[in-house]
């Protein structure tokens, strides 16, 4: 009887729940989700900077950043590095590749059905140039 009482408090106290998603690790797709997550990893692609220098670029506070910092720290797509006093931000490009991974076989869907709809204007586009030389022999 004892083990229902606990289950039941478990299931039904949302405190419980707050503390289940701290400890799930978030995914890549989480973190550009954001566009202010996706800017910072722009602007860390061209070069590490510290926690202020990324949070000089925004218009929104720096423990916002901060959180966001966090969360691609998490996601595995930013690495941060202890340099003397300073805490520096460093792009991990690999992590990337989950997301490119991801998107391939829809871009090269997209490009096969922008191929066909480009062939099928060509095809309207030389009947109506057809038409045309047609009716200006007349």
């Amino acid at each position: 009887m004892r083990n229902r009482s606990v289950t039941y408090i478990l299931v039904t106290n949302p405190l419980h729940f707050k503390n289940i998603n701290r400890v799930m690790r978030r995914d890549v797709f989480q973190a550009i989700a954001d566009p202010v997550r996706r800017e910072i990893i722009e602007i860390l692609s061209e070069e590490p900077l510290n926690l202020n220098a990324i949070a000089e670029q925004f218009d929104i506070s720096r423990p916002a950043i901060s959180r966001h910092i966090k969360i691609l720290n998490e996601c595995g797509l930013v690495a941060i590095e202890q340099q003397g006093r300073e805490r520096f931000c460093i792009i991990k490009p690999d992590t990337l590749a989950e997301i490119a991974n991801w998107i391939d076989p829809f871009r090269e869907l997209w490009e096969q059905r922008l191929d066909s709809f480009e062939m099928y204007l060509e095809q309207l586009q030389s009947k109506q140039n057809k038409e045309e030389n047609g009716k200006d022999s007349s």
